[in-house]
């Protein structure tokens, strides 16, 4: 599975990736924990902290083609730098922000542009600037699941800590975690010592990659399968602990949950990227989604109980973000390497169009109905949309290993 990365330097660059993914990942993930203490804090409302969370949702992926552009113009190390920095600066005055307004700049801006710009675009197109092309389907691979990692680690620390120390200084130790990835950049985007990879593809120029791609039918529909993708993620993220509570079980049941699907996610992310090298992407895609709609009925069917919420975590964290390396995949088969950022970060706006919506509509779900029935309907429906759609992508056949051995003989 791994034998793409034996490279030493391939390796770091993807361990090096993982690693800030974890970061700010595992922050971002965790938001959603903060919630009912903020509430309980400023008494602002339920609706009016979602709408800030799925503010942060959108921003999230509205930053991703932009960072990727910036990326893959000047770089990736400003990018990254202040990146992290805005991320720590957004979870160090939230405490402060007693308004709608001002949770909604705290975080619904600095938090998700910090956490955003150092995400998925930016990171699997700077890998992939430094990878050779059989390297890559794995690399995205092990970097999601250091995402994945991120939060099965941070979502526990953070729960114990506003449980013991309070939501104030659980959000300035989150300030300080995320600045210990500062680092990690600085190794990622150092110089190379030998020159990088090379890729055939032309040099067109970014507005007209942006152009090509739009225009084309496979792009808009794996637009829609990863729309789906970001209501199903940001609506559990952010409305997992009041699922929960609603249930009457303890708020140790979300973050250990959200932990357990970290982990999951962990193993589905390695298994995803290997998928890529041996399965077409969208096959890949289309089962995960239609397994989602399995995993939701079969959770609205069973006893609500602390057992039934890891069982499920598990089933769902196995795909959770699994679907990054497939949809990065197709977007560099369909297009190539030299714009990944700026394209595969459009890829996550409609990701996190789809995020807005899931974590917004669920706070105004339980607000009008006092649960969240609407809303699981609502992602089964969705669910099945994009295992559907994704059928019909274009992807050539992946050509078996043996074939491409016996081409290399004499």
């Amino acid at each position: 599975m791994f034998r793409s990365l034996r490279s030493p330097e391939a390796l770091l660059t993807t361990l090096l990736a993982a690693g800030i993914l974890a970061i700010t990942m595992g922050t971002r993930q965790s938001l959603g924990l903060f919630i009912s203490p903020i509430n309980s804090a400023t008494g602002l409302g339920i609706a009016t902290i979602s709408l800030a969370m799925a503010i942060g949702q959108f921003t999230w992926g509205a930053i991703q083609p932009v960072a990727g552009a910036v990326a893959d113009r000047y770089g990736a190390r400003p990018v990254l730098l202040a990146a992290v920095l805005l991320l720590a600066l957004g979870c160090a005055v939230t405490p402060f922000m007693e308004s709608g307004f001002g949770l909604i700049v705290a975080i619904g801006l600095l938090t998700q542009v910090g956490a955003g710009a150092a995400s998925f675009s930016v990171l699997i197109g700077a890998a992939a600037q430094r990878l050779p092309v059989e390297a890559r389907g794995t690399a995205s691979g092990v970097i999601n699941a250091g995402g994945s990692f991120g939060q099965f680690l941070f979502a526990p620390i953070l729960q114990k800590l506003i449980q013991t120390v309070g939501w104030v200084n659980a959000s300035w130790a989150m300030a300080l975690m995320a600045l210990t990835a500062l680092p990690l950049v600085g190794r990622l985007t150092r110089p190379l010592t030998a020159p990088p990879p090379t890729h055939p593809e032309a040099d067109q120029g970014v507005m007209r990659a942006i152009r090509n791609a739009m225009a084309d039918r496979s792009y808009l529909l794996l637009h829609l399968g990863f729309f789906t993708c970001g209501f199903h993620i940001a609506f559990l993220v952010t409305h997992l602990p009041g699922e929960v509570d609603l249930c009457g079980l303890p708020p140790s049941v979300a973050s250990w949950s959200l932990a357990i699907i970290g982990l999951a996610n962990i193993f589905g992310s390695l298994y995803a990227g290997s998928c890529v090298s041996r399965y077409r992407s969208k096959y890949v895609l289309a089962v995960m989604y239609a397994s989602r709609v399995v995993l939701i009925g079969g959770y609205l069917l069973l006893p609500s109980s602390a057992l039934t919420f890891y069982v499920f975590a598990a089933g769902l964290g196995f795909t959770w973000l699994a679907t990054v390396p497939p949809t990065a995949t197709l977007v560099s088969k369909l297009f190539g390497v030299r714009y990944l950022g700026t394209l595969f970060g459009l890829t996550l706006l409609s990701h996190q169009i789809g995020g807005f919506l899931g974590a917004w509509l669920g706070g105004l779900a339980v607000v009008e109905f006092g649960n969240y029935s609407w809303m699981w309907y609502a992602d089964m429906a969705l669910a099945a949309m994009a295992a559907v759609i994704n059928l019909p992508i274009r992807e050539a056949r992946i050509e078996p290993l043996w074939v491409g051995l016996q081409s290399d003989k004499p």
